[in-house]
């Protein structure tokens, strides 16, 4: 019961953080996302679930997100329940195999510019996170993929969707977007190696 709680509840705070990280470092995503969310919510309402589907920019963020900050780099192990031959390589029965998720989600043959962070590459685009598209699957696919992936969707979407339609975020002053720390540090989920500081700013309506 321990490992599910902390798996479900630190990758999705984790996938926030990277998130509010890497808009505060691309101050016109921030500026887009807000403006979305501000002109379909409203001013004078509360962020609800309801609104999530209609916030086709602010899924495109979401998904930017885990593309280039994968919960789990390696997914959860399989085991090969035969001797496979995939691309000239024998796999032998029982191997224990890693998908290695975040080099997926780097690779140039895959994606273009894959270390620039762009939500607009999701915008029109039929790619999704629900395992048909093997080149981006941060919660597996096929029988191992993540039972929590309903759940996590939706509460990616409506906690990073609360912080920015309720506050505006500012840095700390040590801080700036260019010298933000983007070192990565593996433990239950791909966190970051030193918390983001940020300064929450009430908005006034």
């Amino acid at each position: 019961m321990q490992e599910i709680f902390f798996a479900g509840s630190e990758t999705t705070s984790d996938s926030v953080e990277w998130a509010l990280t890497e808009l505060l470092r691309n101050p016109e995503t921030m500026i887009k996302v807000k403006n979305e969310i501000s002109s379909v919510v409203g001013s004078n309402k509360k962020f609800e679930e309801s609104d999530i589907d209609k916030l086709a920019y602010l899924q495109a963020v979401i998904k930017e997100t885990l593309r280039l900050h994968p919960p789990a780099p390696l997914l959860v192990p399989r085991s090969a329940i035969e001797d496979t031959n995939f691309m000239g390589y024998l796999i032998p029965k029982n191997t224990q195999v890693f998908v290695n998720v975040w080099a997926i989600s780097r690779d140039e043959e895959c994606w273009e510019e894959p270390l620039s962070f762009k939500p607009e590459r999701f915008l029109g685009s039929k790619i999704d996170f629900k395992g048909q598209h093997f080149e981006f699957i941060p919660f597996g696919a096929g029988r191992r993929s993540c039972p929590g992936l309903p759940l996590g969707h939706r509460m990616m979407h409506f906690v990073l969707g609360s912080l920015l339609h309720e506050f505006d975020w500012e840095l700390d002053s040590s801080t700036n977007p260019n010298t933000i720390d983007m070192n990565e540090k593996i433990g239950l989920a791909m966190r970051k190696l030193e918390p983001l500081k940020v300064v929450p700013i009430k908005r006034i309506v």
